[in-house]
């Protein structure tokens, strides 16, 4: 209560927290807001019987099943910055540019906008096409100007979610896109406890205890890896400078437990789901042997012991991958050699460089096996209780947990910077 307090008593960060709101209800009401020409309750029951289309529609936070104008969310834009992200490590000119500091990340902040508008015209269309392709008749029979609206004003909507995506960011509260995909997971809770309660039942309740025990088990999991870190001894060596002393100073380099974050699990997602995402537009080919092979690729993702395998390699691999792609213990050693620093028993140089890679490598083998296990751990549950309530539920809980520490942590610099201005 006393930081509400202080929160609600600086005015500028006061009126930030209003805003950012006020940005998050805006998307919320465009969620709302249905393209003409489409038979929902139909788009309804083809979302409901389709367990790819579910993942995708949780992410955009029910957007895509209501072929609301924000239908894609901010799913185009994820996808640009995990492609420059890639790039960034083949691509030496990436590199180079990724290192001149603001200037160089502003303009590939400029690339990844403009990558976003030819990426979400292309996932428009593909929904566009998958919903012509079922038959439960969503979709009119559309003229070419008609598609074309369609596609443009997703694509605008796409857009727009960016564009308040960085106008939350300037706020400094938290990234506006981590932001909006909170609010639009959290949008998607009361729908989800709205479906437990119309068929709730009194032999229920020991299973309804059991998730909620689990519910909390999970969060207070993501909040101890979230949070975990390895502290390396770093000592500074001693300058003489006549009569002076400088150095000598003991700290440690913080290597945290989870240095991935959320992005393997959202990397795992998009290859398991690409697969039976274009199977579905081969379904109903002439040819025999593409509908055949359609048809087996969508049954084997189907088949939960063969997707939650898949789906817990590829998140394990992808932390790995990730890890090394963000974190460099070549540059770690480097800038400890260059401010004098050194870890105690450790020669500095190469030397350095083993040791960083190795404590990394092992700490990140508890963060691989912690975020694998969180995605497949709805699948688990759906095994051993036969409900599919929480189809989603580790994953919407890391996301949520994790951002919501976050998005703490920075209000709470912001008041503690505060403090010192006015001392």
């Amino acid at each position: 209560m006393d930081k509400l307090k202080k929160i609600f008593g600086i005015k500028n960060l006061r009126n930030s927290i209003l805003f950012v709101l006020a940005m998050l209800v805006l998307f919320r009401l465009l969620a709302h807001v249905p393209v003409p020409g489409v038979d929902v309750d139909n788009l309804q029951a083809f979302f409901s019987s389709n367990q790819v289309l579910g993942l995708l529609n949780m992410f955009s936070g029910g957007t895509m099943q209501s072929f609301s104008v924000v239908m894609l969310g901010v799913g185009p834009y994820i996808t640009s910055s995990i492609i420059f992200q890639l790039l960034t490590m083949v691509i030496p000119r990436l590199e180079e540019m990724s290192k001149e500091g603001d200037h160089g990340r502003q303009k590939i902040n400029q690339y990844t906008r403009l990558l976003t508008v030819p990426l979400a015209a292309l996932q428009a269309y593909a929904f566009l096409t998958l919903l012509r392709q079922s038959p439960l008749q969503i979709l009119p029979d559309l003229s070419a100007f008609q598609t074309m609206v369609i596609l443009l004003v997703a694509t605008a909507g796409s857009l727009f979610l960016m564009w308040l995506g960085e106008l939350i960011t300037e706020k400094k509260v938290r990234n506006g896109i981590s932001l909006l995909i909170f609010a639009a997971i959290v949008a998607g809770f009361p729908t989800a406890a709205q479906q437990v309660f119309a068929t709730f039942d009194k032999t229920q309740i020991p299973m309804l205890l059991t998730l909620l025990g689990l519910a909390i088990v999970t969060i207070v999991g993501v909040v101890f890896i979230t949070e975990g870190q390895r502290n390396i001894p770093i000592s500074h060596a001693r300058q003489v400078r006549g009569t002076r002393i400088t150095g000598g100073v003991k700290t440690h380099l913080p290597l945290r437990v989870n240095m991935a974050g959320v992005i393997p699990i959202i990397f795992a997602i998009s290859l398991v789901l690409f697969p039976p995402l274009i199977a579905q537009f081969f379904v109903n080919a002439q040819t025999d042997w593409v509908a055949t092979f359609a048809n087996w690729v969508i049954q084997f993702f189907q088949n939960q012991t063969a997707y939650g395998l898949m789906y817990f390699l590829l998140v394990f691999g992808f932390t790995y991958f990730y890890t090394s792609v963000v974190v460099h213990p070549d540059q770690m050693a480097e800038n400890l050699q260059r401010q004098g620093a050194f870890i105690p028993g450790v020669r500095p140089g190469s030397h350095t460089q083993k040791y960083l890679h190795h404590v990394i490598t092992r700490i990140t083998f508890t963060g691989a096996m912690f975020l694998a296990g969180i995605a497949v751990l709805p699948l688990i549950v759906q095994a051993f209780t036969g409900t599919n309530t929480l189809l989603v539920g580790g994953m919407s809980l890391l996301i949520v947990v994790s951002v919501a520490i976050e998005t703490w942590k920075q209000i709470d610099a912001q008041i503690t910077m505060h403090s010192y201005d006015r001392v």
